[in-house]
């Protein structure tokens, strides 16, 4: 197992499975400036036995000085996706931070078929400049 793969969550929640893998954007980034920029890969896999739709967003972002910022809003990069049973749905997103490495976490509030909500989880995972974590 190398670094990488230490730093990608995942996390199952009434079968809705969200893998999330963070990578260090370089060519966004100045260090001298105070300013990691950071992309995210999530992708989220219905592998229980119910459909259900990703409702809202909440990831709590933190940084190295433990500073803590909410996001949250309505879906994700614009959608709303439906997820039958053994469907999946990708996408990306970026975040910036002050400080050389940080965490993120949250989770996606999903509905059943049936209208039931539930708070699917998001595991924790780095952001970090590559050789800043050991």
């Amino acid at each position: 197992m190398d670094e990488q793969d230490l730093l990608n969550s995942v996390a199952t929640t009434r079968g809705i499975r969200i893998a999330v893998r963070p990578e260090f954007v370089a060519a966004r980034s100045d260090p001298a400036r105070g300013m990691w920029f950071h992309a995210y890969h999530v992708t989220i896999s219905n592998v229980g036995e119910e459909a259900a739709n990703l409702r809202t967003r909440h990831w709590i972002i933190t940084n190295a000085n433990g500073l803590e910022h909410h996001v949250k809003g309505d879906g994700v990069v614009g959608e709303q996706p439906r997820l039958e049973p053994g469907e999946s749905f990708q996408y990306t997103s970026a975040c910036p931070l002050d400080t050389a490495f940080g965490t993120m976490h949250g989770t996606f509030q999903m509905e059943t078929a049936g209208g039931e909500s539930f708070d699917a989880e998001i595991a924790p995972f780095t952001l970090a400049e590559p050789g800043t974590v050991n």
